[in-house]
């Protein structure tokens, strides 16, 4: 098995570095978070930095690069206070990672793409048409990460949409059954296979879902 070091991570070529220490934690979540700016333009960027942080109250976060050169959801979400977070399906994942490009804040990601905005009960950040689990989030706080000057938004969810298939008895939603993609690095889109779910124990009544 190949070992590898820090001083051995500080020689390497840029990309081939990013690639490595993209992948090696393990497979990412794929969503598209959805944003408009306070003049109305639609703004649409991949994410695989999102995750949950907790069900009671239900709230989610999502890792943001250093802000040393614009970046446009951010400050949408900073404007507006709302944003959307869209699962990615197998058939359109290159639309959404066409969404990674760098455009200029009054070109929206939908008019470079198939990809079709979608609105709701009122909640004017757009949620993305196709997607098979649509979250409505509203910004609650945010979190300087000294090290390596990124920042960790946290958000409420205010709206859940999914396709009613997806969802057990129990509340899991079963997102292999909407064809939801995960991510691999920063480019690599893999398509999850369900192999088994098991109970878990609760110290006073034993084992159970």
């Amino acid at each position: 098995m190949r070992h590898l070091t820090k001083n051995d991570f500080n020689k390497m070529e840029k990309v081939f570095r990013i690639n490595l220490i993209n992948s090696c934690t393990g497979y990412k979540s794929a969503n598209l978070i959805g944003t408009k700016s306070k003049s109305g333009m639609e703004n649409l960027a991949v994410f695989s930095s999102i995750t949950h942080l907790g069900s009671n109250p239900a709230v989610l976060g999502y890792f943001l690069r250093p802000t040393t050169i614009p970046r446009n959801t951010y400050k949408n979400i900073k404007e507006t206070k709302v944003f959307t977070v869209n699962h990615i399906k197998d058939n359109f994942i290159e639309d959404a990672h066409h969404t990674s490009a760098k455009y200029h804040e009054e070109i929206s990601e939908f008019d470079k793409t198939k990809l079709i905005p979608e609105y709701k009960d009122e909640f004017t950040a757009p949620y993305v048409n196709g997607s098979p689990v649509q979250i409505g989030c509203k910004y609650l706080n945010e979190y300087f990460i000294e090290e390596n000057r990124t920042i960790l938004v946290v958000a409420s969810i205010e709206n859940l949409y999914f396709k009613d298939e997806l969802i057990t008895k129990d509340g899991l939603l079963r997102l292999d059954k909407g064809n939801v993609v995960t991510i691999s690095g920063c480019d690599t889109y893999a398509l999850p296979k369900f192999i088994e779910r098991f109970e878990f124990q609760d110290q006073n009544n034993g084992f159970h879902r």
